[in-house]
């Protein structure tokens, strides 16, 4: 996030995309909630009408896939009437006339009928939105995960730039992670093109800056992600994988491929706090720690470095940093940490937004990065002035639909999420007894007029096919999904919905299509 949670409450303009806010970030919804209850305009876009589009001043029912139509648009309205923030633009920006040009066709009329609204409503939209004194954009993987996600975001980059609403509170470009550490993980360089810190590979500074702190000669290869790895398995190029708390037998798209692939591997490790799905395939399955288990820090959405203090010794004997450790040292590369909080003594020594961090500072608060000095109070938000790159550049961006569209054999759109209830592959809130009290199943939620013509009704059981797969399920009758759209999620390994996902991937950060695929229904006895 550009900004922070604590700013929420004071924006006068909520703009939020592909996220099911109060299921999946329910404490962030709180906030914005807040905001809604002191005047502010909010704008929800999402195929699916959620609890937050209930609560929202604008709905627009999005078809899947069409987010570029709607950032496009918006765009060219608040060019076309002179809206945008002329002064931000000419200092702070580059590229406008590329922009000006890229959305010159997306006119309202041009595009009303796939972003599911009217003309005159998309512009009071894009009116509002460029008006605002403070206003904000809210993301999640409804617009990441795409064949089109990184153009998804740059779209967003721009509108937030055309109208001047970035570098100051309450407003900003705000994707919302999905876990706890997401944000840490990615800070410390789990990402196959940096180091951490966002340092690039391909930088000879970097490699050498990071080959003597670590007394290794680093590649100045950029790696693999994990779709990319799974595939290299698939074709017997890669030979192992270590895979630490994450579970792509039940997360990652087409699960008979992701199999396959983990099939093919001469020796797989699977680390967790349970035998999980990819455990099962595992050749070596590690104990995990949990999080009351370990000592060390969170990064969490908002960028804040927090300290994390066990409640109990890891079950396992060893924290998860130990035996990393002591598998890099058997492996002719000796670690020999005594804590926790030497390796964060380590992280800051070469990471310049944590430089200035230390358990020391922790102990009396978090902070948010960047915080590059010991004196400095860390950053409430970012791009204050000016951007990291200097000037901030627009990139023009045109709409491309989805991989995979419905058509006769497969006519629905499939959109997969998350409920409230469960947490990701339900490795632990499925063994949680209140949480399955509540939510014991999951369910295919399909339009009532869908169902009428299937002949299904509520609670019956349905088979969903893909091209990849097909699992058995209960519909859900509900007018929150539109028409030739149905709605599952992925917490639930009686019905995977994995099985039915496109492997096909964004051609720049290589996240897969999980928000569109085309599957057919059909009612069993």
């Amino acid at each position: 996030m550009t900004n922070s949670i604590g700013e929420i409450k004071d924006c006068d303009f909520l703009f939020v995309l592909g996220s099911n806010t109060t299921e999946t970030h329910p404490i962030i919804a709180i906030e914005m909630k807040k905001a809604v209850r002191r005047g502010a305009t909010l704008v929800v876009a999402d195929p699916r009408k959620t609890e937050m589009a209930e609560l929202a001043s604008y709905y627009i029912p999005l078809k899947p896939g069409a987010n570029i139509p709607l950032l496009n648009a918006m765009c060219n309205v608040i060019i076309e009437e002179g809206l945008y923030d002329k002064e931000f633009v000419a200092n702070r920006t580059e590229g406008f006339e590329e922009l000006k040009e890229a959305v010159a066709n997306f006119t309202p009329e041009n595009y009303a009928g796939i972003i599911g609204i009217p003309a005159e409503t998309i512009r009071e939209i894009a009116r509002g939105f460029a008006r605002a004194k403070n206003a904000a954009i809210f993301y999640t993987m409804g617009i990441t995960q795409h064949t089109t996600g990184t153009n998804n975001v740059l779209a967003i980059a721009n509108l937030a730039m055309l109208t001047g609403q970035i570098g100051k509170p309450s407003s900003g470009v705000n994707p919302l992670r999905g876990q706890n550490n997401v944000q840490g993980a990615c800070d410390m360089g789990g990402l196959p093109n940096v180091f951490p810190g966002y340092q690039p590979v391909t930088d000879p500074a970097v490699v050498e800056k990071f080959s003597k702190a670590w007394g290794v000669q680093q590649s100045n290869k950029v790696g693999l992600t994990v779709g990319e790895m799974l595939d290299a398995g698939h074709r017997g190029d890669l030979k192992g994988l270590y895979i630490l708390g994450e579970n792509p037998m039940l997360s990652d798209p087409d699960i008979n491929h992701v199999k396959e692939a983990l099939e093919h591997l001469e020796f797989l490790v699977v680390q967790d706090l349970f035998l999980t799905e990819t455990a099962m395939l595992a050749d070596v399955v590690l104990p995990g720690a949990s999080f009351a288990e370990k000592d060390g820090t969170f990064t969490n959405t908002e960028r804040r470095v927090q300290r994390v203090r066990k409640a109990i010794d890891p079950i396992p004997g060893k924290a998860d940093w130990e035996v990393i450790a002591e598998i890099l040292t058997r492996m002719g590369y000796p670690h020999h940490y005594s804590s926790a909080s030497e390796i964060f003594d380590e992280i800051a020594s070469v990471t310049p937004q944590y430089a200035g961090i230390s358990y020391e500072r922790l102990e009396r608060g978090s902070l948010q990065w960047p915080c590059p000095t010991k004196e400095h109070p860390g950053t409430r938000y970012l791009h204050e002035g000016k951007f990291s790159r200097g000037l901030g550049k627009f990139t023009g961006v045109d709409f491309k639909p989805p991989a995979e569209l419905p058509d006769a054999e497969y006519p629905f759109v499939l959109n997969t999420g998350r409920r409230l209830y469960h947490y990701h592959t339900g490795t632990m809130t499925r063994r949680a007894k209140g949480l399955n009290t509540i939510y014991s199943e999951e369910f295919l939620e399909i339009n009532p007029a869908d169902a009428r013509k299937l002949g299904i009704q509520e609670g019956d059981m349905v088979k969903v096919s893909s091209r990849r797969g097909e699992i058995l399920l209960k519909a859900d009758v509900t007018d929150r999904v539109p028409p030739g759209m149905v709605f599952t999620s992925f917490h639930f390994s009686e019905a995977a919905v994995n099985f039915l996902t496109n492997t096909a991937k964004d051609p720049v950060c290589k996240i897969p299509e999980l928000k569109v695929a085309a599957v057919k229904v059909e009612k069993v006895s």
